[in-house]
């Protein structure tokens, strides 16, 4: 079968960093679906395995986590889905990844596609709908509860980018208050349209900017990107037994002792921690993606993809990588059906 992947940490602008090879076709066994892959697009996480490290593989691996398909065949364990199915995931961080024709995928960590979105667009929604997610109703505890909400506010850094996209429309949805940060026409636009009541500029102090919206504290952060720039103000801006939430790492040793007197909490989101250790609540990635699938069929929730590109192969995969790595992605690019023979 046809794949997209690596064997060298290079450059996205040099022509192997991306290569088109040949791998062999997978077959299903236990919960795994053997899914045929119609439409992947890119994360940020892509650009950092792609990147990151310097050894030569022996053998070029497929990565991508984001993919819209159809069932193929099914494992002797599989109970959620049936051959001829549509579905669409973000898939596992240690399995070969979406870039490829075919994909084994483990059936609770997949949902069924929503059915008025085309491949290209179902297939930009999986990573940054589960992060979203699992940051806002599983780590700050919130609920659908929009008057318990109402009087609650959230501050979401990078609303523009793929997760705060998603992130905002949620939080919106939830009943609170939106403050998200964006810099640029575009992007501030973009996030307004995406549920955010409030714009911040994340180039500029965010403690003034918060306080002058008439905002002392707030009771969550959700943060997407720069950390450690942000984390003095993320802690000046928390509410007392307020929540912050991060997807992304420090690369020098965060204070938690900021957050001492408030009583603060703070915890990390990683959509792949349950299907890394295969926690016995793996099965809730299933039905959160059939809810953001019921959410957007129902128009209740917006499809983020801006960008799609056509055919499936290692040249277009390439722009796309080099678009998200730009740092000035707003919301999702996508690569979809494969070069014909």
């Amino acid at each position: 079968m046809k794949a997209i992947g690596f064997k060298k940490h290079l450059k996205i602008d040099d022509p192997e960093s991306l290569i088109d090879f040949e791998m062999k076709k997978p077959t299903a066994k236990g919960h795994d679906l053997l899914v045929k892959v119609n439409a992947v697009s890119v994360n940020p996480v892509d650009i950092g395995v792609r990147k990151g490290g310097h050894s030569v593989l022996k053998t070029p691996k497929a990565i991508g986590w984001d993919a819209c398909g159809v069932v193929e065949e099914v494992g002797s364990k599989v109970s959620l889905f049936k051959p001829g199915d549509r579905i669409f995931y973000a898939g596992s961080f240690i399995r070969s990844g979406s870039d490829s024709e075919y994909q084994l995928v483990d059936e609770r960590i997949v949902g069924h596609a929503p059915e008025t979105l085309k491949d290209n667009e179902a297939a930009a929604m999986p990573l940054t709908s589960l992060t979203a997610y699992e940051a806002l109703f599983e780590q700050m505890d919130l609920t659908w509860n929009q008057e318990n909400n109402q009087h609650k506010t959230i501050l979401i850094i990078n609303g523009a980018g793929g997760v705060g996209s998603v992130a905002t429309q949620l939080a919106h949805l939830a009943g609170l208050t939106v403050i998200a940060t964006a810099s640029r026409p575009d992007s501030i636009k973009w996030t307004q349209d995406h549920g955010a009541d409030y714009v911040v500029n994340h180039r500029e102090d965010l403690v003034k900017q918060v306080r002058k919206l008439g905002f002392k504290y707030v009771d969550y952060i959700l943060e997407l990107k720069d950390l450690d720039g942000h984390w003095k103000e993320m802690c000046e801006l928390i509410k007392p037994e307020g929540h912050i939430v991060s997807i992304t790492e420090n690369h020098r040793p965060i204070n938690l002792r900021l957050l001492t007197k408030k009583k603060a909490h703070f915890s990390w989101e990683w959509i792949y921690t349950k299907s890394y250790y295969q926690t016995d609540d793996m099965i809730t990635q299933h039905d959160i993606l059939d809810k953001i699938a019921q959410m957007l069929d129902s128009g209740k929730l917006r499809c983020t993809m801006t960008k799609s590109l056509t055919p499936l192969n290692a040249t277009n995969l390439r722009k796309a990588h080099k678009l998200v790595e730009s740092g000035h992605m707003t919301g999702k690019v996508v690569v979809s059906d494969w070069e014909n023979n």
